[in-house]
C-alpha cells in the first residue's frame, strides 16, 4: 500500500474505533431506558460494539498507532426519557456505525475490506431490528449531502464523533 493510502486506511480505522466507544456509550443509555423484553437484543449489541472496538484498537495498536480514547461521555443526538426513544436512539447508533464502516470499506483493501463490510452488514442488520424497516443503502444516506425529508441540501458530511472541545463539549453519539 502507498503512504497516502496507508493513512487514509488509519485514519478510518480510528474513525471507526471511535464510533465503536461511541456506541458502546449509546447502548449503556439505550439499556438502562429499554423495556425488559428487548434487554436480551440490547446486551448482544453491546457485546457486539465492545467486541468490534477491542479488535480495531488491537489493530490499530498493530500499526504502531495509539488508539483514539473513549471520552468519559457523549452528547446524545435527542433526549432518551423512555424505551420508544431508547430503540430511536439504537437505530440512530448503528446507522452512524454503518457510516463509518462505509467508509472503512473505502478505505481499505483485502481482509481489513472484508471485516469492515461484515460490520457494515451487522450494523446494517441491527438498525433494521430496531427500526422495523430497511434503507436502500446502509452506511451511505448520511453521506450524500441531502436531507432525505426535504430533499433539501444540508451540507453536512455526516454525524461524526469528534473529541471535545472544552471541559464542558462532549462528543456526539
Amino acid at each position: 500500500m502507498k503512504r497516502a493510502d496507508e493513512q487514509q486506511a488509519l485514519r478510518a480505522l480510528q474513525a471507526a474505533l471511535a464510533a465503536e466507544h461511541a456506541a458502546v456509550y449509546g447502548y449503556g443509555v439505550v439499556g438502562g431506558r429499554i423495556t425488559e423484553a428487548r434487554r436480551t437484543e440490547v446486551r448482544a449489541a453491546y457485546d457486539a460494539h465492545r467486541a468490534r472496538r477491542d479488535a480495531l484498537a488491537r489493530e490499530v495498536r498493530g500499526l504502531g498507532t495509539e488508539p483514539v480514547a473513549a471520552s468519559a461521555a457523549y452528547a446524545l443526538p435527542f433526549a432518551v426519557p423512555d424505551s420508544p426513544t431508547a430503540v430511536r436512539l439504537a437505530a440512530e447508533l448503528e446507522d452512524r456505525v454503518a457510516g463509518v464502516c462505509s467508509d472503512l470499506v473505502r478505505a481499505t483493501t483485502g481482509a481489513r475490506r472484508r471485516e469492515a463490510a461484515g460490520a457494515l452488514r451487522e450494523a446494517a442488520v441491527r438498525a433494521v431490528r430496531w427500526r422495523g424497516g430497511s434503507v436502500a443503502f446502509p452506511g451511505l444516506a448520511e453521506r450524500t449531502g441531502t436531507d432525505t425529508d426535504t430533499g433539501t441540501d444540508t451540507g453536512d458530511a455526516g454525524p461524526s464523533v469528534s473529541p471535545p472541545v472544552s471541559g464542558t463539549a462532549r462528543p456526539t453519539v
